[in-house]
């Protein structure tokens, strides 16, 4: 009843009432009054959506305030030290590594940009799952980061918050949550129920309340406090959960609620853990069960119950308190991001924070079982590390939960039970008895990388070193997280396809080396960064121990004894690397013994087996002998190489082999490498033999491959004793060895440390230091090529003398030509330095860092008979060509031999003892340096009986009884019996029992070929050779020549022993024979003897017929190769001269015209080259040549300013551009006023059009026979293939130079006679000339246009293609659209428009003179041959022919009146207010063609003397009152000023005063007779440069070069408008070029009177006419500021002004400063979106954009596009495209004025190759 009345009542009045019934001391009545209130008000049963509930609860909790009002004062209290800023997906934040304790660490801009880090390690990112600011929190970053505000730590001194302001907040709110709580429950549904599942409709109706909530937690620290209390307060969810007795909705609702639980499967975990229990032994595991999948459950479920050793953690999910079971909801519903926002809005709150981390551990198994049913993964995903990782990277926190929670033990065991989810039977070894299961890598699950948030937060509290010891210490975690890290051992197994191409190549491989990076190798790094000190001896010791239990479990799982089952290879041994990587840690930070941690020979051998595939199958891959596995299985050598992966996989791999070398037998190591590498069969003395398993043309890259193996692993120290910033100088060597190396792709790729997730390089400040050592820095250029370099790093170049290291190049390169590109590279710097000029240098050999004591060992491998044996074998047969022998192979020969000088083993005593075996006949000893000397004379092989070393009599050697014995010793040498026979006697070593078990296998390992091969018979072969006399004779072979090393070489050697380092194979021989002598006197005596013999190298005696073969097939190779080289290099430079002399060709028209002076008088025709036909000729009527050119339309004119500054791009609310003030502007407004007074045809003929949009012709000066280039154009139609731009639109690339054209400019056919009168100089007088001009003009329609001609028929094409190049807009300016005048003035603009824009581009005036690099490709004369053609077909009405008012002083004024009264027409616009170069132009194209020189200079002058007149006009409208008073009669006294007038019979001050009678003041400024001269000739300047310019195109006169100050005269001059030769001494003055035929005055005064004679009304607004400014500033692009921050930060987040939203892509026009949404669909207009449309406004099609988003140019110009690059650099001269660096980007001022050289001189589409179309969508 209350509650119906308090509801009828205003909600103020009302709230205020209660609150203060509720502040008395009695206050039971109030509060039965609320709560009644509250019952009708927050009823669950009324639609959610319903927003009088919300109002109510503002209104209440306000207590009768405004809602306003009492946030404000609640905020005044709020005592956060934190800033706690939450953000979502996208949102723009830093990090700074400096200020950083976590890498997690995370700053708004606002905290960013308040705190100082200058000279810090920071980046700008964008958020991807959202974060929050840490500003403020001391456990996750140093207090220096911290800004102002959360330094000074304000919140601290707030006074705490008045009791009565919160007290309606705590009665209200826990009714407003359990609400909410309500309607989610009610609103659930499981997902497979029938009903439809809408859970987005619910969340959508209840926004309006979470946003509540949020903004209540946005009131700061008093309001988070209250929230906390009742988040958290175990008694009032009691009370409200399960609602009142009565409440049947209620009951219901809970109902639902513990419905929901239980489908969560949260009970069934109880059950699990009770069945569990039952036997928590280890039992199971070996139990066999035909079921594979049934037993891996059971199995893992024991192991699950015996982690738990509190029970608790499985009942936890019984909610006790609001946070949990919004926990829960929000789980439920797949965490929208309002309620994941709401709850981490409040993690300022400390004890919030603690309760709400311990929430989230109970939940978290809940959560991944959710993530991995959900459809939307990978939102999910990002939801909850967005939550997870606030929580976990506080140390302490972390700490806490783990002790208290079990936090371990939950992480464990859930990824446990996701990977449960998607494991198979493991297909390795032994298929069919196989117990191992390994996870299936196409699996969603690993495939989408769902288990990523949760390997994720692992990864970052093992980050914590309490947490990671914890781990370290738990045995049975850990025994359970190696059986985790065993589910990926051997995953993704690959089997060699014999026979078919396979038929569906998956993609799976990646999946898996993702999986085992993040999830086996990132923990392990994790954990190795806390194994660093003697005190954590122990952890590694049981990590070794366990590794080495699970190897030995999982061998026995998969069968494996000691072979490999043959064709398959798995890239992932996570257990091997984790073995490998501790052992590592062990000996090299914590000094424990090596031997300690091995396990038995057998063992070893084993471990050894895997990794060795690996290394292997490698080398296959590289062969082609997975071919048919397709591209994948490279795609997999390659990521296993990759810098992201190599320190996680081949690096522990090699190191595991390396420690197996070296406490292995030597011998029976390297034969198993050769059995592995299938080359066993290659390595013997015969020319000939089989092999079984390989073709012939992969035994080379194998046998390549094995020997590079071996190289890499005795000379690779990286875990053998280098120290850390070794291996980085190291990494950072090859890698720029290879490449110049930008700064960021360099930190890319040289492998990180430990833990690559934490963002922090190692000792990332010795990274830079590194850099400088070893590396040069070379700044950004802009190449020609128009490709933009970035800044690069280049080694220096003692680091290539002293320090390139091929070995480690090999190693690290993911692409073989990368080892090529490093020894090309190496090469031309030993050219470069004179090091070594002659032939190709190999590799240089470098010393190595001492090995640690450990692996010692490891040097047997080079002191082993099998290893001397088989360098013998190939030193032997690359002296003999046999087949198959390679460069690379006595390389690496050689390699190994220097290896084993420079690496001698103390002897060994028990070596002697040893029993002898079956090659010992071979060598002496294991020691390399005395068996080099060492002689074999005879040697066993079993060749085919086909060989050619088969004897066909078979009659033992006439020997003596020395030697007969010693045949008799010659022994066969088999690699393989070897190593059996090795492996067998460490096995009866180690165990007898064990032996028996052991089955040899070697019968069935041998794969039988087909067919049958020649049966095999044994020969004997004679060698008397050394290895000493080996290496002798192929330094004789190698230098061809008899006696390359003379016997006293050695003692020649001694004086210079430096000039080994670099060199080719005989330099490599050199030093290692100088070794061995150095080292051995025996050896120098050997060599010493066998260099004084000095025998031509004889065939042995059985020399094969093949070696012959094979050796004339490399010579007619390399001949063949020689004849390329130099047939390519003739066409190469005939090239070169060709493009030369392509390139000099000057327009063929100004070159002729040159050469025609009048003393020669002969006819002659321009001859064409067509670059497709390759004829030469003349162009004809009938068959025309062309001009290829490109057409475009250019606003670049109408852009120019007056001042030449650039404008400023603004960057605060407060800085404008106006764009009011451009040239393209002011034109239009003059024309816009013109025609609002005068007739309109008058007025499209005293203006020029085309400062905006007008059409800029320019050519790449080749020519072509139109007919040949219509043929051209069909070809390119037909082939589809042709990118970057249209055919159908005309576009094309010349045939030549590649130069993008979009039409052809006909040629005039071409010249006669005329010609030479054309040019002569007559000495007519002016008047003569005048009337000579007058009669041309009558004669125009005289002049007939062919129109049938195909000539003309080209010509009226390429005006339709001018005329299509530019909008509608830009051509008509008449009142009615499409009238001829309107065709009239665009024609004859377009002339103008290329001449302007040709001053533009060689500065803006004619100083620098001489034909510029335009002037070469010009196609004036050709377009103006075009246009005038064009215009013929109009005619000037002589009434009003502008000629005759130039030269003739019309009838009295009362005619001219009377006349134009008559009209009732607008007046002709008067000629003071005529553009002069227009009508320049239009008379020279409108006067019948050629147009004589004579007649040219008489149009220029008489224009001249209208140009002069407006000038001065110009100037008196300037005048003050006192000034006009001073210039007019009487005249002053004769100054030289105006005497100077006088001699031109026109007083200066006469004119003066005619005009200063009727034009009125316009401005005030004090005039000097100077300041009056300079102002005239700049207002003429514009004239004359035009007028010269066109003179410089019609007849060819040299444009003569002058100084700035002298421009006006030279130009007077060269347009004859002066005497040529001025006296020096006199200034210049404007005047003395005037040169008029009737009365100045009388002109003069008509020119005045048509201005004067207009109506009042008009004279004050057309006055402004006459002041025209026709100087303009050069075109210039914005200024930008320097730091590319301050565009960012004020444009990423403006709004659009067309559609007020902030836009996705935001970006900038560079020329005018207009915002624009890139692609964004909200601003299309007529289905064009806004950047396109705003390109054809502002650009005429061409438009420059910054895109804001990603600092990169976009150039759009027409239909097409291009990415152009960035302007903004990092301190390293990089982009930086998309910040996906975010590091601080620097205006780089070189770019900035190559992007606006190439706008200017529309170049973009010659230099930048990149085009694609846009289809109108950027």
């Amino acid at each position: 009843m209350m509650a119906a009345l308090l509801l009828r009542r205003d909600k103020k009045s009302t709230a205020a009432h209660l609150k203060s019934d509720l502040n008395r001391t009695d206050n039971s009545s109030g509060v039965r009054q609320l709560q009644e209130l509250l019952d009708s008000v927050l009823n669950p049963e009324k639609p959610a959506a319903d927003t009088e509930a919300l109002d109510w609860c503002k209104c209440l909790i306000a207590g009768g305030e405004g809602f306003e009002e009492f946030c404000k004062t609640v905020r005044s209290y709020d005592n956060a030290t934190l800033c706690g800023l939450v953000w979502t997906a996208n949102f723009v934040a830093y990090r700074c590594r400096t200020c950083g304790i976590s890498p997690c660490m995370s700053l708004c801009a606002e905290c960013f940009n308040n705190g100082d880090h200058t000279g810090h390690d920071f980046n700008m990112f964008r958020s991807q799952a959202g974060g929050a600011c840490d500003c403020g929190d001391s456990n996750v970053m140093r207090e220096t980061g911290f800004c102002r505000r959360h330094r000074l730590r304000t919140g601290e001194n707030v006074p705490s918050v008045p009791r009565d302001l919160i007290l309606m907040s705590e009665m209200v709110l826990p009714r407003f949550i359990i609400c909410i709580i309500q309607y989610l429950r009610d609103g659930y549904t499981e997902p497979d129920t029938s009903t439809e599942r809408d859970l987005q409709k619910v969340l959508q109706q209840l926004e309006p309340q979470i946003s509540f909530l949020e903004e209540l937690t946005k009131m700061g620290g008093a309001m988070r406090t209250v929230l906390t209390k009742i988040l958290t307060n175990q008694q009032t969810f009691k009370d409200l959960s399960m609602g009142q007795e009565e409440n049947v909705f209620a009951k219901k609702n809970y109902e639902n609620y513990l419905s929901a639980l239980k489908n969560s499967g949260l009970v069934s975990v109880e059950q699990k853990a009770q069945t569990g229990a039952a036997e928590p032994t280890r039992g199971s595991e070996t139990g066999e069960d035909q079921d594979g999948g049934q037993s891996i459950g059971q199995r893992k479920r024991v192991k699950l119950s015996s982690t738990t050793k509190d029970p608790s953690i499985m009942d936890s999910l019984k909610h006790k308190c609001f946070l949990e079971e919004l926990l829960f909801w929000t789980i439920k519903y797949e965490f929208p991001q309002k309620m994941v926002t709401f709850l981490l809005n409040m993690l300022p709150d400390q004890d919030y924070k603690i309760t709400f981390t311990k929430t989230f551990v109970q939940h978290y198994a809940f959560i991944m079982k959710t993530l991995m049913k959900s459809q939307e993964s990978d939102t999910m995903s990002n939801r909850i590390v967005h939550i997870s990782v606030q929580l976990f990277s506080n140390e302490d926190l972390a700490r806490h939960v783990t002790e208290e929670c079990q936090l371990l033990d939950i992480m464990v065991t859930v990824l446990l039970y996701m990977m449960e989810s998607c494991l198979i039977k493991s297909e390795l070894q032994d298929e069919e008895n196989s117990r191992h299961v390994v996870v299936n890598c196409s699996e969603a699950l690993l495939k989408n990388n769902t288990y990523w948030p949760l390997v994720s937060d692992f990864i970052n509290i093992l980050s914590h070193q309490s947490v990671a010891k914890k781990f370290l210490e738990d045995h049975s975690l850990l025994m359970l997280w190696m059986s985790f890290v065993s589910f990926f051992q051997g995953m993704n197994l690959n089997k060699r396809e014999l026979s078919e191409h396979v038929e569906f190549e998956s993609q799976t491989y990646y999946a898996a080396f993702a999986a085992e990076l993040e999830a086996c190798a990132q923990p392990m790094w994790g954990l190795l960064t806390h194994c660093k000190v003697k005190e954590t001896q122990e952890y590694t010791k049981t990590v070794v121990r366990y590794c080495l239990e699970t190897l030995q479990i999982w061998f026995d799982a998969i069968g494996f004894v000691d072979e490999l089952a043959p064709n398959q290879v798995t890239f992932h041994l996570p257990l091997h690397r984790y073995y490998a990587m501790f052992l590592s840690k062990a000996v090299k930070c914590q000094g424990i013994d090596l031997e300690s941690l091995l396990p038995d020979q057998e063992m070893l051998m084993r471990i050894m087996v895997h990794p060795l595939q690996i290394q292997a199958s490698l080398s296959e891959i590289h062969s082609n002998m997975w071919v048919r596995n397709g591209l994948q299985i490279k795609g997999q050598a390659m990521t296993y190489v990759q810098s992201h992966f190599c320190n996680s996989m081949i690096d522990p791999d090699i190191f595991l082999l390396q420690v197996c070398a070296s406490r292995l037998d030597p011998d029976y190591f390297i034969s198993s490498v050769f059995e592995r590498f299938k080359v066993v069969d290659l390595l013997t003395m015969a020319s000939v033999h089989q092999n079984t398993v390989l073709d012939g043309e992969q035994e080379r890259p194998m046998l390549e491959g094995a020997l590079t193996f071996l190289v890499i692993l005795s000379s690779l120290r990286i875990h053998l004793g280098m120290a850390d910033d070794e291996i980085l100088r190291a990494e950072m060597v090859s890698q720029l060895c290879m490449n110049d190396r930008t700064h960021s792709s360099l930190l890319d790729l040289i492998p990180e440390n430990p833990n690559p997730k934490s963002g922090i390089v190692p000792g990332s400040c010795s990274f830079e230091e590194m850099l400088s050592v070893v590396a040069d820095f070379k700044a950004p250029v802009f190449e020609l090529g128009g490709s933009m370099q970035q800044g690069m790093y280049t080694p220096k170049a003692e680091v290539w003398e002293k320090e390139f290291d091929p070995i480690m190049v090999i190693l690290r390169t993911v692409y073989r030509r990368d080892v090529q590109s490093a020894m090309d590279r190496y090469s031309a710097f030993l050219k470069q330095s004179g090091m070594h000029t002659t032939g190709n240098p190999w590799p240089p050999y470098k010393e190595r860092t001492p090995l640690h004591p450990c692996y010692k060992g490891l040097d047997r491998l080079l002191h082993c008979k099998t290893l001397h044996i088989v360098i013998f074998t190939l030193l032997y047969k690359i002296w003999l060509d046999h087949s198959n022998m390679s460069e690379h192979v006595l390389c690496m020969v050689l390699y190994l031999i220097e290896l084993g000088l420079d690496n001698q083993v103390e002897e060994d005593k028990e070596d002697e003892v040893r029993p002898s075996h079956c090659h010992d006949s071979w060598f002496p000893g294991t020691n390399l340096l005395s068996n080099l000397h060492h002689v074999i004379n005879y040697v066993r092989v079993r060749v085919p009986e086909t060989a050619p070393e088969v004897k066909r009599e078979r009659e033992p050697p006439a020997s003596t009884s020395a030697e007969a014995s010693n045949f008799g010793q010659a022994q066969v040498f088999s690699l393989v019996a070897e190593r059996r026979r090795k492996f067998q006697e460490i096995i009866n070593r180690s165990s007898t029992e064990a032996s028996q078990a052991v089955r040899p296998k070697s019968s069935s390992t041998r794969w039988v070929p087909p067919g049958t091969p020649p049966q095999l018979v044994t020969e004997i072969l004679e060698i008397h050779e050394s290895m000493l006399s080996l290496l002798i004779k192929l330094h004789q072979k190698l230098s061809a020549k008899q006696n390359s090393l003379s016997a006293t070489w050695l003692e020649d050697m001694d004086a210079n022993p430096n000039r080994h380092v670099h060199g080719d194979g005989i330099t490599a021989i050199e030093r290692i024979l100088t070794k061995a002598a150095t080292r051995s006197h025996q050896s120098k005596r050997s060599i010493q003897e066998i260099c004084g013999k000095v025998f031509p190298p004889v065939a042995p005696k059985k020399n094969s017929p093949t070696a012959k073969k094979t050796m004339d097939k490399e010579e007619r190779r390399q001949r063949a190769r020689e004849r390329q080289q130099k047939l390519l290099a003739e066409f190469a430079s005939r090239q070169k001269s060709f493009m030369e002399t392509a390139m000099d060709v000057e327009s063929p028209d100004t070159e002729a015209a040159m050469d025609l002076g009048a003393s020669e008088v002969k006819e002659s025709e321009v001859l064409y080259d067509c670059v497709i036909c390759g004829q030469s000729g003349p162009s004809t009527e009938d068959r025309p040549t062309g001009l290829v050119v490109l057409l475009q339309a250019s606003s670049v004119l109408g852009h120019r300013c007056k001042s030449d500054e650039a404008k400023k791009l603004p960057t605060t609310d407060e800085e404008r551009i106006y764009p009011a003030d451009t040239c393209g502007a002011a034109h239009d407004v003059r024309l816009a006023l013109m025609q609002s007074f005068f007739k309109d045809s008058s007025c499209l003929q005293s203006v020029s059009i085309g400062w905006d949009g007008g059409v800029y012709v320019q050519t790449c000066g080749h020519t072509l026979h139109i007919d040949c280039h219509k043929s051209y154009m069909e070809s390119l139609r037909n082939d589809q293939g042709m990118q970057g731009f249209s055919v159908d639109k005309g576009e094309f690339t010349c045939p030549l130079c590649r130069q993008f054209a979009n039409s052809v400019l006909p040629c005039r056919p071409g010249r006669s006679t005329e010609v030479v009168s054309w040019h002569m100089s007559t000495n007519k007088k002016t008047s003569v000339l005048v009337k000579e001009v007058e009669d041309l003009q009558e004669q125009l329609g005289l002049f007939p246009v062919s129109t049938t001609s195909n000539l003309s028929k080209e010509m009226e094409l390429v005006i339709k293609d001018i005329k299509n190049t530019t909008q509608r807009k830009y051509m008509d300016y008449g009142k009615n659209p499409g009238s001829p005048d309107n065709d009239f003035l665009f024609m004859y603009s377009v002339a103008r428009t290329n001449l302007e824009l040709e001053l533009v581009h060689r500065g803006g005036n004619l100083c620098s003179g001489g034909a510029s690099g335009a002037a070469k490709r010009s196609c004036l004369n050709q377009l103006f041959h075009v246009l005038a053609m064009h215009m013929r077909l109009y005619s000037i009405d002589s009434a009003y022919n502008p000629w005759t008012r130039l030269t003739q002083v019309a009838p009295s004024r009362d005619e001219m009146n009377s006349r134009v009264c008559l009209d009732d027409e607008r007046p002709e616009v008067p000629m003071l207010f005529r553009d002069c170069p227009s009508l320049l132009i239009i008379f020279v194209l409108t006067m019948p063609q050629p147009l004589r020189k004579e007649h040219f200079i008489c149009l220029v002058r008489t224009l001249y003397n209208l140009q002069y007149t407006q000038a001065l006009a110009a100037l008196s409208a300037k005048f003050s009152p006192e000034e006009r008073q001073a210039w007019k009669p009487p005249p002053p006294p004769p100054t030289q000023f105006s005497l100077f007038f006088y001699m031109i019979n026109c007083p200066f001050n006469t004119i003066c005063a005619l005009l200063l009678c009727f034009l009125p003041q316009l401005s005030t400024s004090v005039w000097s007779p100077q300041s009056i001269e300079y102002s005239l000739q700049q207002f003429c300047l514009p004239y004359l440069r035009l007028s010269c310019l066109l003179q410089h195109h019609l007849y060819g006169d040299n444009l003569s070069g002058c100084p700035e100050e002298e421009e006006f005269s030279g130009l007077a001059g060269c347009l004859g408008l002066l005497d040529p030769a001025p006296q020096p001494s006199n200034p210049m003055y404007s005047a003395s070029c005037l040169d008029w035929t009737v009365s100045a005055f009388d002109l003069m005064s008509q020119w005045c009177s048509e201005v004067t004679g207009l109506a009042d009304t008009q004279a004050e607004k057309s006055m402004t006419l006459l002041v025209q400014d026709l100087q303009w500033a050069s075109p210039h692009l914005l200024h930008l500021p320097d730091n590319y921050n301050t565009i960012f930060q004020y444009y990423h987040k403006k709004a659009c002004t067309a559609c007020k939203k902030v836009p996705k892509d935001p970006a900038l026009c560079l020329i005018c400063g207009t915002f624009v949404c890139l692609k964004g669909l909200c601003c299309k207009q007529q289905g064009i979106c806004e950047c396109v449309w705003h390109s054809q406004h502002c650009g005429a099609a061409t438009g420059i954009f910054l895109l804001i988003n990603a600092s990169v140019v976009i150039i759009i110009r027409g239909h097409r596009f291009c990415l152009w690059g960035s302007v903004y650099l990092d301190a390293h001269g990089e982009e930086d495209r998309d910040l996906r660096r975010g590091k601080p980007l620097f205006l780089c001022v070189e770019r900035y004025r190559v992007l606006e050289q190439q706008w200017v001189s529309h170049t973009f589409d010659h230099i930048n190759k990149r085009w694609g179309p846009h289809y109108n969508g950027l």
